[in-house]
């Protein structure tokens, strides 16, 4: 649906977005039909149906699907993972968060972040540890019994944070600007077989600027986020390729059925020259 909250519900229960009261973001809920931010228990998530038929159901990162007012400790805990099926939870439940600093949670309880960003902490990394521990735990305890683990990243949602490291891999591979580096996709996307061959790529919005217009200080600018993007990406990629090993360590890679989805698209917070305090 291009948005996350009504991705995320349609995506847990099968259904229209607003068919399960998710017609806008969960930050935002009114009166209105389809537009509550609760899913109703009449709508059962695949977490529920498949804890129901002996299933572990376990929910990591990335929740929003709980209306702003009900997010404190004292709840109400209904929309909450562990409300909608999950038997346990870790991270965080409103649409974005800081990743050196999060706001978390584990199962009903607000916790804090294992370390500081002095000491090297990262939201992406710590996710993919939790849920390696949560799945090693259960695999000890019940050999061979089947899992339901989602696992929602922050990633690539504003705010784009990421080490240096990262980042600065990237230094100079963006400065040729948007329109050539948009052909060059484009052209590696026919040669790959992508997109059908005959297809022509679109026009430039006129909203989006000609690159080769803009000031210098704006092209630096620009190339500059787009360099901490690729970065915050990569970074994940890399924590994402963990999960995946220590799944093949566990031996249970033969048996997972692992699919990839994405919620929606870029972010737009912050218009054209972005936000410093999303």
């Amino acid at each position: 649906t291009a948005m996350c909250s009504p991705s995320r519900a349609a995506l847990l229960t099968g259904r229209n977005h607003h068919a399960v009261g998710m017609g806008f973001l969960g930050d935002l809920p009114s009166g209105f039909p389809g537009y509550s931010a609760r899913i109703p228990l009449s709508a059962a998530t695949l977490a529920r149906v498949l804890r129901d038929g002996g299933y572990n159901t376990m929910a990591v990162g990335k929740w929003h699907l709980t209306p702003r007012n009900d997010r404190s400790a004292a709840g109400p805990f209904d929309t909450w993972p562990l409300g909608q099926g999950f038997e346990h939870y870790y991270g965080f439940l409103h649409g974005d968060a800081n990743q050196w600093t999060p706001t978390l949670v584990r199962d009903n309880s607000p916790v804090d972040p294992p370390r500081g960003p002095d000491e090297g902490y990262h939201l992406s990394e710590d996710l993919v540890d939790e849920c390696l521990v949560m799945i090693k735990d259960q695999q000890h305890a019940a050999p061979g019994k089947p899992f339901f683990c989602y696992f929602a990243p922050g990633t690539a949602h504003a705010p784009h944070q990421v080490p240096h490291e990262w980042s600065g891999r990237y230094a100079g591979r963006f400065d040729l600007g948007w329109e050539q580096w948009r052909a060059q996709i484009f052209e590696e996307q026919l040669r790959t077989g992508i997109v059908p061959a005959g297809t022509t790529l679109a026009q430039r919005p006129e909203w989006i600027q000609d690159w080769d217009a803009l000031p210098l200080e704006e092209r630096r600018l620009f190339a500059r986020f787009h360099e901490v993007y690729a970065g915050f990406l990569s970074h994940f990629d890399a924590q994402f390729g963990r999960l995946l090993d220590g799944l093949d360590e566990m031996g249970l890679t033969d048996e997972t059925m692992i699919v990839l989805t994405s919620d929606n698209g870029a972010r737009a917070e912050g218009g054209t020259i972005g936000s410093i305090n999303e």
